[in-house]
């Protein structure tokens, strides 16, 4: 990038923290881009949470603004169309692919209706429904909030005694939980950063799935890059979840969540439209593994920022 380049970014408000579930991973994340926003000497302020970023956007303060607040009130589309009125531009996706990817429910009817594969599912909200969904979808099940991150609120459940547990622990993040068929076989992450996808990165953890211990606390958790696959069966993969990514209306950068069965059927998980930016974030592991170093990817992400 040219000195023209940074100093055409103007003033960036790193907005970070909020009062989601992910504020902590939001923090770690954002003092890692802060540094790196330095480095590249881009004028930056760094904000904490969407209320008080709003009200300096209202005063005129930002030129753009760099969102790493993840979960509701940051990656749901609320921040988007907010910035959105004033005319200020945010990297990632806009308010329909936020607001989208941010229900899982929502981007799995969306993918069903477009023929993309994800697994069977059924809907609760209450856990007196665990016996007529396990005899719907069989067992064993993933049991997920439909809008949190970071695997928070989120059961395996492998007996039918665990399934109104389960049901129970995620309506206490989202009046809506998604009761999802169990894949069998490996777990693989897609990181799309401007139409493009980067190596694509598979996941071994030490813990029965990867859940948020998994993601930010055990030292256990395998990550392979390059994944492993022949490259004609990873292309194809890269392929799906970037048409995964695009039919949701995600744009500029994020992830796709998939899993591969012992048929080689792959099945589409989540998509992340804000995903974690820390040294052990998913993201900037593909990015490494593309060529692309952390300071380079800071800024490739920051020249996403539009404002429609």
């Amino acid at each position: 990038m040219t000195r023209d380049e940074i100093l055409a970014m103007g003033h960036v408000a790193l907005v970070i923290g909020g009062d989601s579930a992910e504020r902590e991973v939001s923090l770690k994340g954002g003092a890692a881009v802060a540094r790196a926003l330095g480095a590249l000497s881009v004028q930056h302020s760094v904000v904490d949470g969407p209320r008080r970023l709003l009200e300096q956007v209202a005063a005129g303060h930002y030129d753009r603004v760099f969102n790493l607040l993840h979960g509701r009130g940051g990656e749901d589309g609320a921040l988007q169309g907010a910035l959105r009125i004033y005319g200020v531009p945010v990297t990632g996706s806009g308010v329909l692919g936020s607001a989208l990817t941010m229900d899982k429910l929502q981007t799995k009817r969306i993918w069903q209706a477009c023929g993309l594969p994800t697994p069977p599912w059924q809907v609760a909200d209450s856990a007196d429904q665990a016996d007529a969904i396990a005899e719907q979808l069989g067992l064993p099940l993933f049991v997920k909030p439909a809008r949190e991150g970071s695997s928070i609120g989120m059961t395996r459940v492998e007996r039918l005694d665990q399934l109104a547990p389960a049901i129970e622990l995620a309506l206490g993040f989202d009046e809506r939980v998604l009761v999802e068929r169990l894949i069998d076989g490996p777990e693989y992450t897609a990181a799309v950063l401007d139409g493009e996808v980067l190596p694509l990165i598979g996941l071994k953890p030490a813990r029965e799935f990867y859940d948020y211990a998994a993601k930010y606390e055990s030292v256990d958790t395998e990550y392979r890059c390059p994944c492993g696959l022949p490259e004609a069966e990873e292309a194809a993969l890269a392929r799906l979840c970037r048409e995964a990514f695009e039919v949701v209306g995600a744009t500029g950068w994020g992830r796709v969540d998939l899993m591969v069965d012992s048929s080689a059927q792959p099945w589409l998980l989540e998509v992340n439209t804000t995903p974690g930016m820390t040294e052990r974030s998913l993201v900037p592991k593909a990015a490494q593994a593309a060529g692309i170093e952390f300071e380079e990817l800071v800024w490739r992400i920051l020249k996403t920022s539009r404002a429609d």
